[in-house]
Parts: structure tokens; sequence; C-alpha cells
């Protein structure tokens, strides 16, 4: 399988990968150098493909080339920063 394009929607504050006109998104909020994200959801038909994965995976690679703090808000996010140690260091 193809990995999923995942599209930073700046205007939105939202990490989005479009399959068959449904929609996964990463929400997050910019407060000074910290961003903190909020919300990730992967609508059930979608689920499995590891998308939650492309996303919040390229939001944290995101955060970091742009010198911001991670605040993990959303539970998902927290999870995977515990899993993935190259990221630990982005905690606010």
């Amino acid at each position: 399988m193809n990995s999923p394009t995942v599209r930073h929607n700046e205007a939105a504050h939202r990490y989005e990968i479009d399959i068959d006109g449904v929609q996964a998104i990463a929400d997050y909020q910019i407060e000074g150098d910290r961003q903190i994200f909020t919300h990730t959801y992967v609508p059930p038909e979608l689920r499995g493909r590891g998308l939650a994965e492309a996303l919040v995976r390229q939001a944290l690679n995101d955060a970091k080339a742009a010198g911001r703090k991670v605040v993990p808000a959303c539970s998902y996010v927290d999870v995977f920063i515990q899993r993935n140690k190259e990221f630990q260091t982005l905690l606010a």
C-alpha cells in the first residue's frame, strides 16, 4: 500500500488525509512556541491503515522543524510520543 499523502491545512490548524472523499484529521493550536495537539480522528471506514500514525508523525516532524514544543492534549498523540522515543524531546 502506498503511504497516504498528509496535507498541512494551516488555515484550519490541522493535518489531513483524504481518501475516497473521507477525511482523517489531527487538530492543533499554536500558543507561543508551543503546539498543542487537541484531537486526532480517523473515520471507522479508514481505520487500520496507519493514518493516525502518518498524521501525527508528520505533525511532530513539522513541530520539530519549527522549533516548537509539543503539548499532547490528545490521548493518541500522548501514546504515540510515549512509544516513539525520538519525539520525547519535543514535550513542553
